[in-house]
C-alpha cells in the first residue's frame, strides 16, 4: 500500500499545534517529587501509552522508564522527541518476557508502574485471539508477578509508596440497552476476544492486591481519540481516508454508540488514580460524549470541511467529489458488536476530582489539526501496514 502522505503542506494549523506541544512540554506545571523516583509506562509508544509518557514528562520531575514491544501499533518515533531528555529511558521489551521484566525492575527500581502494553483493535482480536491472550493476560500475569517480587525486596518506607496501576477498558462490561451507565460494580460481560483478555487481566490485577496485598488500582476508560493513534481505529482511519478521498467505512447502520474520552483528559484521569487513588479499587474513566458511529464521522468530516475544505484538496477534486459526505461507505457489521458503551465516572469525579477538559467537539477539531499537521508520523507509522478491514474471516465462518 502507499504510505500516507497527508497531503498538506505547513501552514497556521501546524505551527499553531508545534508551538503548543512545545509550549507544553516546557511550560507546564511540575509536581514535586523525588528526582530519584521512577515510573515504568508500558506500552508506552502505543496511542495511550506515548501520550502518557508525554503527560508525565510535562506536569512531574520523574524519571520515565518506557517499555514497549514496538509491535505494529507501537513506534518509537510517536516518544522521540521527549527521549531526547535524560529523564525519559526506552526499553524494547515484550512484558511476557520475565527475565528481561525482572532486570528492569532491579535496574530502575520504580515507585509506580503504569500498564498500559494491550493488543485492543477488537477486530484484530476476531481474526488472531491468540495475541490477545498473550500480551494482555501472560503479559499482565508476568508483570504483576514481577512487580511483586521486587515489591517484596523494598524496605518497609518505599512499600508506602509503591503503585501499580492496570489501565483497562469498558468494554469488559459488556453492551448496554439505550439507558444506562456503567458502573464500577457493573458485573464483567466481555463479548470479544480482546474484552475477554481485558477482563482476565483485570481479574488477575485484583487477585494480586487481594491475595499478595501488591498495591494495586484499575481504571477503566471509554473510547479515547486524540494524536498518535494507528489508523486503524474509526477516528485516524476515517480522518486520513477522507483527506485521500477514499471511502469512509461505517459499520452496520452506524447506529452503534459509544462514549468518547480526549486522551489527554484520560491520562490526567490516570495520574490523579495513580497517585491518589484508594488501593485496591477501580475508577471508571468517560468523557459523558455518547455519540452514534453516524454523528462522529459527520462531526469528523466537517471538521474537516473546515480545515481543509474539500474544493482545495487535490484528492477530492481528482476524485470530482464535491463533499466528504459522499465517501460515507456502509460496510457489514462485525461479527458481536455492541451496540452501545457509555462510563459513568462518578466515583472518580467525586472521591479524586476529575473532570475532562474537552468537550468532544473542541477534541475532535484538535484530533484533526494534529493529524493534518503531522504527515511525516503518518508515513512512518503506516510504512508496511494497510487499511485493510479486519475480522471478516470469523464472519464467513458463521
Amino acid at each position: 500500500m502507499a504510505s500516507v502522505r497527508c497531503l498538506f503542506r505547513d501552514t497556521a494549523i501546524n505551527n499553531r499545534y508545534r508551538n503548543s506541544i512545545r509550549a507544553g512540554i516546557i511550560l507546564a506545571k511540575k509536581e514535586s517529587l523525588n528526582m530519584q523516583d521512577t515510573i515504568f509506562i508500558t506500552g508506552g509508544a502505543g496511542f495511550i501509552g506515548a501520550n502518557f509518557v508525554r503527560y508525565i514528562f510535562r506536569h512531574t520531575n520523574l524519571r520515565i522508564v518506557v517499555l514497549d514491544k514496538l509491535t505494529y501499533a507501537g513506534h518509537k518515533v510517536s516518544v522521540a522527541d521527549v527521549l531526547k531528555s535524560s529523564r525519559v529511558i526506552f526499553a524494547r521489551t515484550d512484558i511476557v518476557e520475565a527475565k528481561a521484566v525482572r532486570r528492569l525492575f532491579q535496574r530502575y527500581r520504580p515507585v509506580f508502574v503504569a500498564n498500559l502494553a494491550a493488543e485492543s483493535h477488537v477486530d484484530r482480536s476476531i481474526d488472531s485471539p491468540g495475541d490477545f491472550i498473550e500480551t494482555n493476560i501472560v503479559g499482565t500475569y508476568v508483570l504483576l508477578e514481577q512487580a511483586y517480587q521486587f515489591y517484596q525486596t523494598l524496605p518497609e518506607a518505599r512499600r508506602k509508596t509503591f503503585r501499580f496501576l492496570h489501565v483497562s477498558t469498558d468494554e469488559v462490561y459488556g453492551t448496554l440497552g439505550r439507558t444506562g451507565l456503567f458502573k464500577e460494580t457493573t458485573p464483567y460481560q466481555p463479548n470479544s476476544p480482546y474484552s475477554a483478555s481485558k477482563a482476565s487481566a483485570d481479574h488477575l490485577v485484583r487477585a494480586y492486591y487481594e491475595t499478595y496485598k501488591l498495591p494495586c488500582l484499575i481504571t477503566n476508560c471509554s473510547n479515547n481519540y486524540g494524536p498518535y493513534q494507528f489508523p486503524e481505529k474509526l477516528i485516524p482511519l476515517a480522518l486520513l481516508n477522507a483527506a485521500e478521498a477514499k471511502p469512509v467505512p461505517i459499520y452496520g447502520d452506524g447506529l452503534n454508540i459509544r462514549d468518547w474520552l480526549y486522551v489527554e483528559d484520560h491520562c490526567a484521569g490516570l495520574w490523579l488514580a495513580l497517585r491518589k487513588g484508594k488501593l485496591g479499587e477501580k475508577y471508571n474513566i468517560g468523557g459523558r460524549n455518547e455519540r452514534t458511529n453516524l454523528q462522529v464521522i459527520h462531526a469528523l468530516l466537517g471538521a474537516l470541511e473546515k480545515a481543509l475544505p474539500a474544493k482545495r484538496n487535490p484528492a477530492m477534486i481528482r476524485a470530482k467529489k464535491k463533499s466528504y459526505l459522499e465517501l460515507k461507505t456502509f460496510v457489514r457489521d462485525r461479527p458481536g458488536h455492541d451496540r452501545r458503551y457509555a462510563i459513568g465516572a462518578d466515583k472518580i469525579r467525586r472521591e479524586l476530582g476529575w473532570k475532562p477538559k474537552h468537550d468532544f467537539e473542541s477534541g475532535i477539531r484538535r484530533t484533526v489539526e494534529w493529524y493534518l499537521a503531522s504527515r511525516r508520523w503518518c508515513r512512518q507509522v503506516q510504512k508496511g501496514h494497510g487499511r485493510a478491514r479486519l475480522g471478516l474471516k470469523t464472519a464467513r465462518r458463521r
